[in-house]
C-alpha cells in the first residue's frame, strides 16, 4: 500500500456517521450561509481559546488579508515576517499592498530568529508577522515587547499550530490577532476550504465581519469598503463543530507518533524535531532534516513511501517576489534548511504499522548511503 505524508480516509472511516450527520444537519436547517453552524463555531473555537471574538472566513489566505485589513495594514506598510513558510502567508500580505520584510530563521526549530527583528524595523514597519511553523511557536515575549515600543499590531499566522501552546498561553492570544487555516490537513481540518481569525479586540472584530461580507453590516448596504465574499461555509462549520470537540485527542494522536519516531530514529544521521523552550508542539508536520535528503526521499520510492518538502522553495527565491530584491545568501539558514528538511507521514490515524513500514524503510535507506 502506498504511503504518503497524509491521509483523511482512516479518519473518515472512523468518523463517518458523525460527519454526514453534520452534512444532514446544515441541509435540513434551512438556512445555508452564515447560519447557526457558523455561530457556533464561531462562540466555541474562541471559547477553546479563551478570546472574545472568533470571525470565520472562507480560506486561511483570505484569514490573513482580511486581518491585516482589520488590523489597519495597508499599502506601503512594512510586515516583518519569514520566508521558511507557505507561499500563502506573503501572498496575503501582498495582496493587502503590505511589503514583506524577511526575517531569517533558527537553525535548531526552523522559527523566526527574533533576534533579527529589532534591526529591521523601520519607520514604515506597522505589523510583525510571526508564523508558529510546523506545530510549535515563535518567541512571543521579545516580539511584544518590540511592538509596545515601537507602536506594532502583531497578528499570528497559526494555520500549523492549532492547539499548541507557548509557556501556557495558547496559539493565537499573543498578539492582536490571529489567523487559521482549516485545510483539510491541518491539525483541526475540514473537508474543503476554510478559515478564521481570533481576536479581542471588538474593533477589530467588528472590522472583520464587515470585510468578510461585501463591507455591510446589514443585507444590501455597504457601511465600508473594502469588501470581500470570504463567508466561512455552514456546512464546513459543523464539521468543525463536531472535530473542534475532538481536537485534543487529535494533538495526543499527533503526539503519540512523534514519540513513536522518536524512539525509532533518534539513534540515526537524521535531524528530529526539536521544542523550543516553554512550547507544547502539536506536530503539524514531523519535519526531519539530514543532507542527503534527495537521495533519500528517491530511495523510500522503492518502497512505496513518498514524502513531501515544507518547503522546497523559499518565499523569497520565487520569482512571483523577485521584485522585493532579495539576493541568493541573503537568509542563509532559511536557504540551507530549504535543501535538507522534508516530512515524515504524520496524522493521528496513521496506522502503527504504517508507522513501523517507515521507520524501518528510513532506517534501511540511511545504512546503505
Amino acid at each position: 500500500m502506498t504511503t504518503r505524508v497524509w491521509d483523511y480516509l482512516p479518519e473518515y472511516e472512523k468518523e463517518r456517521a458523525d460527519l454526514l450527520a453534520a452534512v444532514e444537519k446544515v441541509f435540513e436547517s434551512g438556512r445555508l450561509i452564515l447560519g447557526e453552524s457558523v455561530r457556533g463555531f464561531e462562540e466555541e473555537f474562541a471559547a477553546y481559546h479563551g478570546a472574545a471574538h472568533c470571525v470565520g472566513v472562507d480560506n486561511g489566505t483570505n484569514a490573513i488579508k482580511l486581518a491585516l485589513q482589520a488590523l489597519g495594514v495597508g499599502p506601503g506598510d512594512e510586515v516583518i515576517t519569514v520566508s521558511n513558510t507557505a507561499a500563502p502567508t506573503v501572498v496575503a500580505i501582498d495582496a493587502v499592498g503590505a511589503v514583506p520584510v524577511f526575517a531569517d530563521v533558527d537553525p535548531d526549530h526552523y522559527l523566526m530568529d527574533v533576534a533579527q527583528v529589532k534591526d529591521l524595523i523601520t519607520e514604515r514597519t506597522r505589523c510583525l508577522l510571526p508564523v508558529h511553523l510546523y506545530g510549535q511557536c515563535v518567541d512571543m515575549a521579545p516580539l511584544r515587547a518590540l511592538a509596545a515600543q515601537h507602536d506594532l499590531v502583531i497578528l499570528e499566522d497559526c494555520a500549523q499550530a492549532h492547539a499548541a501552546r507557548h509557556h501556557g498561553e495558547p496559539a493565537g492570544t499573543m498578539g492582536h490577532a490571529a489567523a487559521y487555516s482549516f485545510y483539510p490537513t491541518k491539525v483541526l481540518g475540514a473537508y474543503g476550504d476554510g478559515g478564521a481569525v481570533v481576536t479581542s479586540d471588538d474593533e477589530v472584530a467588528r472590522n472583520l465581519r464587515r470585510l468578510r461580507y461585501y463591507g455591510m453590516e446589514e443585507r444590501y448596504y455597504v457601511v465600508a469598503t473594502p469588501g470581500h465574499n470570504s463567508r466561512l461555509d455552514e456546512v464546513q462549520a459543523e464539521i468543525l463543530r463536531r472535530k473542534l470537540t475532538r481536537l485534543d485527542a487529535y494533538v495526543e494522536g499527533r503526539r503519540a507518533v512523534a514519540r513513536r519516531y522518536e524512539e525509532g530514529l533518534g539513534d540515526t544521521e537524521l535531524t528530529l524535531p526539536a521544542t523550543a523552550p516553554g512550547n507544547e508542539h502539536v506536530y503539524y508536520v514531523y519535519v526531519v532534516r539530514h543532507p542527503r535528503r534527495d537521495d533519500i526521499i528517491e530511495a523510500l520510492k522503492a518502497y512505496d513511501i513518498f514524502l513531501n518538502i515544507s518547503y522546497p522553495w523559499p518565499v523569497h527565491t520565487m520569482t512571483g517576489f523577485a521584485h522585493l530584491g532579495y539576493e541568493k545568501g541573503s537568509l542563509p539558514t532559511t536557504e540551507r534548511l530549504a535543501e535538507e528538511i522534508f516530512s515524515l507521514p504524520m496524522y493521528p490515524a496513521l496506522p502503527l504499522d504504517t508507522q513501523e513500514k517507515v521507520i524501518l524503510a528510513v532506517r534501511e535507506v540511511l545504512a546503505a548511503l
